[in-house]
């Protein structure tokens, strides 16, 4: 427990939906249990195409590689607590696990933030300026943008890290430890303190709302400039083609922002109020569907991700063949 005159809670409760009946709990569980593997599965996949086959070894792939990762590390930090939640009803978190949850999930939030960011980047370069592309967006640079971002995020969240740690210190939690939430973040946790936190809420609001609108504000940059090259595309067929993985892509884009800033901005919205397990289940939606679609959505449909799973199908179902052959030779000697 952090020291602290007003702070007598050793640990905090996961609640997840107050409204779900207990008979859905192993549902739910199961249901998140299937996020989660599909989430490690499809991402690590992606990880283990990028290190064994050269060929994926460009820009496009080394951004998606760190999207890989960040959302592994989303998904682990978020997930099983809440599985335990519904599986066997245990939610109890320890004090000190739920400040380090939190701290974790706003941290792999932003640094996916500054990834799409960077994706729409590429994507710009990629179509609006096709022939300088390959001398713009080199591998060494996207490497050196990508690791900027994992480095600028630690530096950004550090001292971030520490200022909540002391307000969570002044701030002190003297009873109520029930989470109205599936994972600990700030906006749950301030609900339960017992100060005014006017001011911290505030603060906190403005520094959520500069790292989700400064990139999403140069993403609809470059995603505008995006279609209107797209139009000038003469071929009728590129352009339906650009515009169906740009649409998708899209799609992801303002799942992962819209929700949240409805989320976020609430408290500050007079009279408009969503019940709280609509909100939970929106934040669940932003949080947890973009890291189990993202290696299909941009990925998994790309032409040499394609090509490369078929020859390793091939390549696995032939092992097997030749393997059976000599077996099946020393039944009919027999």
């Amino acid at each position: 427990m952090l020291p602290g005159n007003y702070t007598h809670v050793s640990e905090f409760v996961i609640v997840g939906f107050p409204g779900l009946h207990p008979s859905y709990f192993q549902l739910m569980a199961w249901f998140f249990f299937c996020i989660y593997v599909c989430t490690i599965l499809g991402n690590f996949l992606l990880v283990g195409l990028f290190v064994l086959e050269r060929s994926l070894q460009k820009p496009m792939y080394i951004i998606m590689l760190s999207l890989s990762l960040s959302d592994i590390g989303f998904a682990t930090v978020a997930l099983p607590k809440v599985i335990a939640r519904w599986w066997w009803d245990d939610g109890r978190i320890s004090f000190h696990t739920c400040l380090f949850q939190k701290q974790m999930i706003h941290y792999f939030g932003t640094l996916n933030s500054l990834i799409m960011m960077t994706m729409a980047m590429d994507r710009y370069l990629a179509i609006c300026h096709p022939l300088r592309y390959s001398m713009l967006m080199t591998n060494r640079t996207m490497t050196g943008l990508t690791v900027f971002s994992w480095i600028l995020m630690n530096m950004f969240h550090y001292p971030k890290k520490l200022f909540l740690c002391f307000i969570s210190q002044k701030v002190g939690f003297c009873g109520p430890n029930r989470i109205l939430h599936a994972y600990c973040d700030t906006v749950s946790l301030n609900i339960l303190a017992c100060s005014n936190i006017e001011q911290i809420t505030e603060k906190s609001y403005g520094l959520a709302m500069f790292v989700l609108l400064a990139p999403f504000t140069f993403i609809i940059f470059s995603y505008i400039h995006i279609i209107v090259s797209v139009m000038r595309i003469a071929n009728a067929q590129g352009r339906m083609k650009t515009f169906s993985t740009c649409a998708t892509q899209s799609f992801i884009i303002l799942l992962y922002y819209i929700p949240r800033f409805v989320v976020y901005s609430t408290p500050f919205i007079p009279k408009l109020i969503i019940p709280i397990d609509f909100r939970i289940g929106l934040t669940l939606l932003y949080s947890l569907l973009p890291p189990v679609a993202n290696p299909f959505i941009y990925c998994f449909r790309t032409k040499e991700i394609k090509a490369i799973l078929v020859r390793w199908v091939h390549g696995w179902k032939k092992n097997i063949t030749e393997q059976s052959k000599p077996n099946t030779i020393a039944v009919i000697t027999r």
